[in-house]
């Protein structure tokens, strides 16, 4: 791998870093953890939360031609016949003789155990879907699985959605939502595991112009990873080779990340022509066509469909965020996350515990808290604050000191340049908005001065 086709971070380093600052804790610690199940702490779920408020406002609340929808993780058995899921949805499985672990044999070569070079059973397909069972008894008619994922929460809802909303082609239905894979390889932190969060969108479009659209959200997918932070150099966009397309996909690109593990898909964008409608009109007997105005004529509607994990993301703008810098004998360590995605968005940090102080800055506390996520500090020195601030990814924080009391101004502190301006407590609210939004630290408000510079 050359220096320009590097990964940014450590993997393990950003490991303690989630697990030392709450972003990402192993489940079930206490009793030894369960393999590749994770939970998000503190700050993980504040995080986590904003990618997916960022992924809606972009995709669903900013445009007119798409709706959202929360469907079930149980449906009804049925449904994964239709999709192919119960005959197609699975991966080759070998178990070593000797040390017994299981591998995926598409993933690495030869015929021995890539642990311990014993010999390996003959290769079987191993269905991925978690299966359990509907009502108290445990039978073959009460069978269910989890879904693998949310996309066919979606098609069956199709006829619903237009009904009810009266939307035209071309138009979307997104959702936001849990999906269940009993991998057989697990691992690289939250990159892969059997529980899983996803952003996914079926925007139905008319044939012959499925491939205008499919450019269209390969143009619009990438451009949400670049418009919230991660660098142009670690992105790109590898397209599925023939023998690698699903049984449903015309065509498929992935957006590949530079994880710490190398290259790897962020998202996929898939072209699944009329497959999924055409397949559960046939298996239910209900109609799933759309009548074109146009034409005059009943169609069955193409499916561009642009799917992205939660988690994925979450991993990708921290290693994307993450850096080192020199700071005396010292290194700062510090998450560049958008203003938008940061779990916290602002710090109060008083410079003394002493009551006149810490009052006011309790009250400014109160006061922002109902507009962002925002942390109070007052432990330690204020050059350990800041590191903790910055470590956490927080854009901004707000001193209040003795002056304070004298003059009504407080100081705000940037994270990524370190720069300081001190401005009115009556234009504080205003001017963290501004910078929040990306306006530049040294627009000043009224009344506000350049207070330190330790970057231009």
């Amino acid at each position: 791998m050359n220096k320009e086709n590097q990964p940014n971070v450590d993997m393990d380093k950003l490991v303690s870093l989630c697990r030392r600052r709450g972003f990402i804790f192993p489940s079930s610690e206490i009793y030894g953890g369960l393999s590749s199940c994770w939970d998000y702490g503190p700050l993980g779920v504040a995080m986590k939360r904003n990618i997916k408020d960022a992924w809606w406002r972009m995709m669903v609340q900013e445009r007119d031609d798409m709706v959202g929808i929360d469907s079930s993780i149980l449906m009804h058995p049925r449904i994964w016949q239709a999709s192919g899921h119960l005959e197609g949805f699975s991966d080759p499985l070998a178990e070593c003789k000797s040390c017994h672990q299981r591998w995926r044999t598409d993933q690495f070569e030869g015929e021995h155990c890539p642990e311990c070079g014993g010999e390996l059973t003959e290769t079987q397909m191993f269905n991925l879907m978690f299966k359990t069972f509907m009502g108290p008894v445990e039978e073959a008619a009460n069978i269910v699985y989890l879904r693998p994922e949310t996309a066919q929460g979606i098609f069956v809802n199709f006829q619903n959605v237009v009904n009810t909303t009266r939307k035209k082609l071309p138009f979307g239905i997104a959702q936001i939502g849990k999906s269940f894979r009993n991998e057989i390889t697990t691992g690289n932190f939250i990159f892969r595991s059997r529980e899983f969060e996803q952003m996914e969108i079926e925007f139905f479009v008319k044939p012959g112009t499925d491939k205008e659209w499919f450019n269209y959200w390969l143009k619009e997918c990438l451009d949400w990873y670049l418009k919230l932070g991660i660098r142009k150099e670690n992105l790109k966009l590898r397209q599925h080779m023939k023998h690698e397309l699903a049984h449903y996909a015309l065509d498929c690109y992935d957006i590949e990340y530079l994880f710490p593990m190398g290259w790897a898909e962020l998202e996929g964008i898939a072209n699944r022509g009329d497959f999924d409608l055409s397949q559960h009109a046939k298996h239910s007997g209900k109609s799933l066509s759309y009548y074109d105005d146009e034409s005059k004529e009943q169609i069955t509607p193409y499916v561009i469909e642009p799917s992205a994990g939660v988690d994925r993301a979450f991993l990708a703008f921290l290693c994307d965020a993450y850096a080192e810098e020199p700071d005396k004998d010292e290194t700062r360590v510090l998450l560049r996350l958008h203003p938008d995605l940061a779990p916290i968005k602002i710090a109060i940090l008083p410079l003394s515990k002493k009551e006149n102080v810490a009052r006011v800055a309790k009250e400014l506390y109160a006061e922002l808290r109902r507009h962002w996520m925002v942390d109070y500090d007052d432990a330690q020195s204020i050059g350990r604050r800041y590191r903790r601030q910055d470590e956490i990814g927080t854009p901004l924080c707000v001193t209040v000191d003795f002056q304070s009391l004298e003059d009504g101004q407080v100081t705000v502190r940037e994270r990524d340049s370190m720069n300081q301006i001190r401005v009115p407590i009556n234009e504080l609210k205003a001017t963290l908005t501004a910078k929040l939004a990306g306006e530049d630290l040294f627009t000043l408000p009224p009344g506000g001065k350049i207070w330190k510079e330790e970057k231009g």
